[in-house]
């Protein structure tokens, strides 16, 4: 049976299509909340722009609701927390648009320093005023971006190549990400906005953002310093620019977004120095089929249990560290999945260490896969990767993570794992191959190099001669076809491990049958 899912405001066709390949899709824009409410039981999953009102009154009703795409990037319509505490998860389209976004606000940008609006109207009266509209070059300037994310490092990138010097104010962003985008570090706004002689927001909208620019941040301004703001409304208190503005404080400003939407009347539009456009920052064709394909795929990901890189309750993944990280997030899935499939020994702690290039990285969506991965065998559908941390830390398992970047046996990337339960230690080393293929090379000392597949089996053995030929003639008389076999020993004649690739599951009494074969300790079927 399909899951289903209900769309009460459309969005591209492209997007319908890819849907409509594998799920039930209930096209209802317009309908009316009580309707809604009514028949939300029957859907897996919603698709929502800015209107529908995605409350805990809702979740009540969506007995069997998985996840909630917005296909946009705010999410001030959805009750996050709500979501969050039943394990639904929550995904956007931040970098669908962020293209869009980050032309506009140069467009802005450009517009204001070269007065382009202001001297195409009044051309177009029929004046011909070349002295009238002097404007300002851009090269050499300093422009301060606040919020150094998505659209704020595209930004950085563009105008960095038009000459200018780039300073960005982003408290939760790496060192790391401000060297990438060769923006230099303000610890505080106060410098920011003391230095810059241009200034671009690109933050959410948050009761921190909310008037981040007030009437004490512009008197701390250079004199003739120009704003833009296309991110949201309220993020620039709206008052305190004009009245910035028509102090001479502030030479000019430029925004897609306002306080209150839609914006058909404010003190703002009556200033030949105030740009406005109505909140067109997405308003573009390749925008538009973005989102609507990037919303479609991220609602079969999730329903379908894998990676939703634009989930807002998860750590946020971009574009390019998700190409890097993601085989590592599969690996930490598949390797987490091992533990509970051999021990049943309640685990105390949790230590996973990131090494080398890997270590550099914004690992934490890597260490909630493998906790997923970790509690699936024994809580099957009832953990995610919303909830993974939590699940965790209601078993009283203590989870700690750490980045090294030295190299790590030899591994130019590489993560250790130490599982430490009552009578002793599990770990694991993974790395990845030449070909970004995630592996198993060390397991509880024993080296080996496994890539991890769905069916495999682990043998533990004595290390005697002819052991594996008598394991070969087990699996052969109960059918078991062997892809990739490896075995790893520390000394000879110790205790050994067997590794194997096999094409379907094991059956309960195939394992058994194994388990007499001599010289054999234990064996178990692993499904990842």
């Amino acid at each position: 049976m399909k899951n289903k899912v209900i769309i009460t405001e459309m969005i591209d066709q492209e997007g319908i299509k890819i849907l409509k390949k594998t799920l039930d899709v209930d096209i209802k824009v317009g309908i009316s909340r009580e309707e809604l409410l009514n028949i939300i039981h029957d859907y897996n999953a919603i698709i929502v722009r800015s209107n529908t009102n995605v409350d805990e009154e809702l979740f009540d009703k969506a007995k069997n609701l998985k996840i909630v795409g917005r296909a946009g990037n705010g999410i001030d319509n959805i009750d996050v927390e709500a979501a969050t505490k039943r394990g639904i998860i929550v995904a956007n389209t931040p970098q669908s648009n962020t293209m869009s976004a980050c032309e506009l606000t140069i467009g802005l940008l450009l517009a204001q320093s070269r007065n382009i609006p202001q001297a195409n109207g009044d051309t177009k009266l029929g004046n011909w005023g070349r002295n009238s509209f002097k404007g300002v070059e851009v090269y050499g300037k300093t422009l301060g971006i606040i919020g150094l994310g998505k659209i704020g490092s595209l930004v950085a990138t563009r105008m960095k190549a038009f000459g200018m010097n780039i300073i960005a104010y982003d408290p939760y962003i790496t060192d790391e990400r401000f060297e990438k985008f060769k923006a230099t570090k303000k610890e505080r706004l106060k410098e920011l906005v003391e230095e810059s002689d241009f200034i671009t927001v690109h933050t959410p909208k948050t009761e921190e953002t909310i008037n981040i620019i007030d009437k004490n941040e512009i008197k701390c301004m250079k004199d003739g310093v120009r704003l833009v703001n296309a991110a949201r409304g309220g993020i620039i208190n709206e008052d305190a620019l004009l009245k910035g503005i028509n102090e001479g404080k502030i030479a000019s400003a430029a925004l897609d977004v306002h306080k209150v939407e839609p914006c058909i009347n404010s003190k703002l539009f009556d200033h030949p120095n105030i740009i406005v456009t109505p909140h067109i920052g997405a308003g573009t064709i390749e925008a538009q089929e973005n989102v609507g394909k990037t919303i479609a795929n991220q609602i079969i990901n999730g329903l379908n249990g894998d990676i939703v890189s634009n989930a807002v309750n998860l750590p946020t993944i971009h574009r390019e560290e998700l190409k890097l990280i993601k085989p590592y997030i599969e690996l930490a899935e598949k390797l987490g999945k091992i533990y509970y499939q051999i021990h049943n020994e309640p685990i105390e702690l949790v230590d996973i260490q990131y090494h080398g290039n890997i270590a550099s990285q914004d690992i934490k969506m890597v260490t909630i896969a493998f906790i997923k991965g970790l509690l699936e065998p024994v809580m099957k559908e009832n953990v995610n990767y919303i909830n993974a941390h939590v699940c965790a830390k209601n078993r009283d398992i203590i989870v700690n993570e750490g980045k090294k970047k030295d190299n790590y046996k030899n591994y130019v990337d590489s993560m250790s794992v130490k599982i430490k339960n009552k009578i002793g230690e599990f770990t694991l080393l993974g790395s990845l191959s030449a070909k970004k293929e995630g592996k198993l090379v060390e397991i509880n000392g024993y080296e080996v190099d496994v890539n991890p597949s769905k069916h495999m089996l682990f043998i533990q053995n004595w290390d005697v001669p002819g052991v594996i030929g008598d394991i070969g003639m087990v699996l052969g008389r109960n059918n078991i076809n062997v892809a990739t076999m490896q075995v790893g020993r520390n000394i000879k004649g110790e205790k050994a491990l067997m590794i194997l690739n096999i094409d379907e599951g094991v059956s309960k009494e195939s394992i058994e049958d194994i388990s007499t074969v001599e010289n054999v300790l234990w064996s178990k079927g692993i499904k990842l």
